[in-house]
């Protein structure tokens, strides 16, 4: 999927305009690069392998972070036995980049939402179905919800089908179904971003399971390192060829993944039947 930070467009060959996707934090700018060195790191969860991604050396990129943190008075990382994740605040300048950086596209291509539960599937039938100028855009069932909302995606693939109740404007259709992994390594709970995670926890409620969701993560590595009880989709594991052992069968925690969409038309129905053929 396309990160893009700035956009050029041409208007006549004498006229150029260019916007780039910084930002003002108490007064001092973050620049567009700053910005993707940040990006480069959530997404790789590494600095070296996000220096080594945008063709910088790691002493370069340590000093866009610090510039990003000069600019906050704190921590926009922080590093964990798995590799470096972001702060609270880490997060939501990258939320402010990607909703600018969408707002700024003047002329949008066809455009899917899903989470990261469906994304290797989603990338995949959007691959194979050759539509032009198509694009996905990755985030929770909340923000892909208010893009579809902004009118600035056309199909939105749901997780958590307790949304479903928030968003009866839409035509929606199931086209599959995932079990969720309860990993219980006690009490406290790291919770993931992504996923059916309220339907899991009400399975705990069910069974007056005592718990406390300690915080919550972005981070796929971040949440398998924690140490902590968490639920994941079985799917998202078995993508990645790792086995972890349930505390419940994960047909218990089953659930519903959605498409909703404002009306039929000929891209959404190719792409919905295709992900169906794949038997989520």
């Amino acid at each position: 999927m396309p990160k893009v930070l700035s956009l050029r467009v041409t208007l006549r060959e004498d006229v150029d305009i260019s916007i780039q996707n910084s930002q003002i934090i108490n007064g001092k700018t973050v620049t567009a690069r700053q910005i993707e060195a940040l990006m480069a790191v959530e997404e790789t969860g590494s600095q070296t392998s996000a220096a080594k991604r945008l063709g910088i050396s790691v002493p370069v990129l340590h000093k866009y972070i610090a510039c990003i943190e000069e600019a906050v008075g704190g921590p926009v990382l922080k590093t964990t036995p798995a590799g470096s994740v972001l702060t609270h605040t880490g997060k939501e300048i990258l939320d402010l980049a990607r909703y600018t950086e969408n707002r700024c596209i003047m002329d949008r291509g066809f455009t899917v939402c899903c989470t990261p539960v469906t994304e290797d599937i989603m990338m995949s039938v959007i691959s194979a179905s050759k539509i032009p100028d198509a694009h996905i855009i990755v985030s929770d069932d909340e923000y892909n919800i208010r893009l579809m909302r902004e009118n600035r995606a056309d199909l939105a693939i749901i997780d958590d089908p307790l949304y479903l109740f928030e968003v009866e404007e839409y035509q929606m259709e199931e086209i599959g179904y995932m079990g969720m992994v309860y990993i219980d390594n006690g009490p406290n709970f790291i919770r993931y971003k992504y996923g059916a995670q309220r339907v899991a926890f009400m399975y705990l409620d069910s069974i007056n399971k005592k718990y406390n969701i300690d915080s919550e993560t972005f981070s796929l590595p971040e949440l398998l390192g924690s140490n902590k009880s968490f639920f994941i989709d079985e799917f998202m594991l078995t993508r990645r060829n790792l086995r972890l052992k349930s505390a419940v069968d994960p047909k218990m925690l089953r659930h519903a993944i959605t498409a909703i969409y404002r009306e039929e038309e000929p891209r959404i129905s190719k792409i919905i039947k295709a992900v169906k053929a794949r038997k989520l």
